[in-house]
């Protein structure tokens, strides 16, 4: 009751400790997305006039309507247009002409007055409105005869009417004052000539009027003509450089591409928050789950620095840039945890990490698919990561999925920027090899960190070169036999019921290590003819004799530098069994007074197995003993023996410590009687040769 309200209470203390650092790293997360928001140039540090204080770099292709560029073009079009002018209109030109006349008449009259002086004349005629005639003019009009003057009367009068033939505009009135000259008789003197001019040049006015509806109309028309003009930038390519004045169109690029955020960034900041809280859930959730659940303290926390290592790097390497996005190890996060924990952590995690790193990106519809989809796959590919080149293989598979989904993307956006996608396609391929070596890395030093064995590791010293393989083969070739015979039954079990089964294989190969210092005190090392060691040793010595191969197996194993795990399985494949035999043996000894013995002195130091691998071991390493022994004949004979070690570990509390249900018991029993009936099954006995045959007495000899 007590051990059980201890785990109860761990449970909870685990769990609470799980749920801290889950917090953490989203408050870190939610840092490292608002970081490049919040350091990002705002509308006040940069505009139109402004200087560039950073290179700008398109991050993506984009094209995009520009105003600015069609709002020029407009312009440019409204100065195209010509102005639209009227007809020549008649009543302008007879409005002339008649003001003429009457200011024709008016001189005549002023000429003609008795009552008036000269000077009072030449007054009147410079005062009159329409001509605006100097004194000197008006002085040579009083002063002439009366036929030059009716001559000089019927001459402007002409000449008006033919300067108002011709269509007169706004722009053309002084053009057609300077043809005045040219039209007038060249039977006038000089001096008369420039009389006419200046009594004709004042009523020379357009008779061609200019329409603002007619050209607003030509310009609306023009208009209407124009399509919205696009601008396009590929990845890479410069918008401006620092330094740079920033003009209206630069800064118009700047906007599209988010360059420039907005004054408030509260409402960037709350998405980011909602973000990261779903993302935080999502994994709370994943390792809530009852599998998920065995992640140590210690495992979650290294994943949470791993992860917020990658999250912080990708945020500071990649904004504003255009091939380090794609460049950006990400894979190696995935290879490393899906060798160390898994494929689904390796998915989950990678979700939100490649989902976090993404997040507010200008090529967020891109990232996201390059990151999760190619290192996913070479997810798959690498499995447990047995082989360094595994690495390498999935290393390069994720490289060329990445460049294949470079170009999906390019090809779908509509880019013809084919220097640019090959440049980016090369980033990939090298992305994948770089992943696979920072995986391998990362594997390497995190399962040293966590005492994790990798599947690199546990293939390395399972070879049977190794030499401490080589050591119990020497030394106690009956021990390797056994080794090898549970570690088939026991890795074949670990397959059935979902456990590690290399792990178990290997643990297996090793448990018994031990043994080598001391063969001969081991039944399965003696030979038939050889006498007993134990014969001549109390119960005692014997039974201290039989539990030291677990520390001397230890000891080995340290030495001869095998993983933390595998030393696991050393100690705990007995638990805290009991050298039976010996201590019914001391029993005996002592008059069968069971209180004059001890039964410390004949029990294993242990621990109890502490996962389903060495569970699996413990159970293994008792069928195959009994089974050696009793040498069943039939399939029922041998469950029985299954079932007699298994009720017996049972029983004894070895199994308490793990996560084995009654269910993966029964697929133990069909596993180790699979595995063990092709051993124990009847075998063909051969008929013995009598004589040589005759063919081979008379075979010839070979030279």
């Amino acid at each position: 009751m007590k051990n059980s309200l201890e785990k109860k209470f761990k449970k909870r203390e685990n769990s609470f400790f799980k749920i801290i650092i889950l917090i953490l790293t989203g408050i870190i997360a939610y840092g490292a997305i608002i970081l490049p928001i919040s350091s990002r140039p705002t509308a006040f540090e940069l505009a139109v006039g402004s200087v560039a204080t950073q290179d700008f770099q398109a991050p993506r292709n984009l094209t995009y309507t520009s105003d600015f560029l069609t709002e020029q073009k407009i312009n440019s079009i409204k100065s195209s247009v010509s102005p639209v002018y009227l007809n020549i209109d008649p009543a302008i030109s007879r409005q002339q002409i008649d003001r003429l006349r009457k200011s024709l008449d008016f001189i005549t009259l002023v000429r003609n007055d008795a009552y008036s002086d000269q000077s009072q004349k030449i007054n009147d005629i410079s005062n009159l409105t329409h001509t605006a005639l100097s004194r000197e003019v008006a002085t040579q009009l009083i002063n002439l005869d009366e036929p030059t003057w009716v001559s000089i009367q019927r001459e402007a009068i002409l000449v008006l009417e033919q300067v108002f033939r011709a269509t007169i505009r706004d722009y053309q009135v002084q053009e057609s004052k300077q043809r005045v000259p040219t039209l007038i008789s060249f039977s006038f003197s000089e001096e008369n000539s420039k009389i006419i001019e200046n009594l004709v040049s004042p009523f020379v006015i357009p008779n061609s009027l200019f329409s603002k509806e007619l050209t607003d109309e030509a310009i609306n028309s023009a208009i209407a003509l124009v399509e919205p003009i696009q601008k396009s930038y590929s990845p890479g390519e410069i918008i401006i450089r620092r330094g740079q004045i920033i003009d209206a169109q630069t800064y118009e690029a700047l906007e599209e591409f988010n360059f420039i955020s907005p004054d408030n960034k509260n409402q960037e900041y709350f998405a980011s928050g909602i973000f990261v809280v779903l993302q935080v859930l999502f994994m709370g959730i994943y390792f809530s789950r009852q599998k998920a659940n065995s992640f140590s303290v210690k495992e979650i926390l290294i994943i949470s620095i791993t992860f917020i290592i990658f999250l912080l790097s990708a945020k500071f390497l990649i904004p504003n840039r255009t091939v380090l996005p794609y460049l950006f190890p990400f894979a190696g996060f995935t290879f490393a945890l899906g060798t160390l924990f898994g494929f689904e952590a390796a998915f989950v995690l990678s979700l939100s990490l490649s989902s976090l790193i993404s997040f507010g990106s200008f090529d967020f519809q891109s990232l996201l698919p390059f990151y999760l989809l190619p290192s996913l796959c070479g997810a798959l590919i690498l499995g447990q990561g047995r082989r360094v080149s595994v690495f390498f293989s999935a290393g390069l598979t994720t490289g060329i999925l990445s460049a294949g989904i470079i170009l999906a993307i390019r090809l779908l956006d509509g880019s013809t920027d084919l220097i640019g996608m090959i440049t980016l396609s090369g980033a990939s391929l090298f992305n994948g090899m770089a992943s696979a070596s920072l995986g391998l890395l990362m594997q390497f030093f995190v399962a040293q960190i966590l005492g994790i064995t990798t599947a690199i590791q546990l293939l390395e010293i399972s070879r049977p070169d190794h030499p401490l393989l080589q050591f119990i083969l020497t030394n106690a070739p009956g021990t390797y036999q056994h080794s090898l015979q549970v570690a088939n039954m026991a890795e074949q079990a670990a397959k059935d019921i979902g456990a590690d089964q290399l792990l178990t294989r290997v643990g297996a190969l090793y448990h018994d290590a031990g043994k080598g210092a001391n063969p001969s005190f081991f039944i399965e090392n003696q030979v038939a003819t050889d006498l007993n060691s134990h014969d001549d040793l109390n119960p005692y010595l014997s039974a201290a004799t039989i539990i030291q191969h677990v520390p001397d197996g230890v000891e080995l194993g340290k030495k001869y530098r095998l993983p933390a795990r595998i030393l696991d399985f050393v100690r705990e494949h007995h638990g805290t069994l009991m050298t039976k035999y010996f201590y019914i043996k001391a029993i005996e000894m002592n008059n069968n007074d069971e209180s004059a013995v001890n039964v410390d002195d004949f029990r294993y130091p242990g621990p109890r197995p502490q996962s389903k691998e060495t569970a699996l071991l413990m159970l293994a390493d008792g069928v195959e003993a009994r089974a050696r022994a009793d040498k069943p004949t039939n399939r029922e004979e041998l469950e029985r023996i299954i079932h007699g070690v298994i009720d017996f570990v049972l029983k004894e509390g070895q199994l308490e410590d793990t996560d084995l249900t009654m269910k993966d018991l029964n697929t133990i029993v069909n596993s180790f009687s699979n595995t063990l009936i092709n051993t124990y099954h009847p075998r063909i006995k051969y008929p013995e040769l009598k004589t040589q045959p005759v063919e081979l007495l008379n075979e010839p000899e070979k030279s």
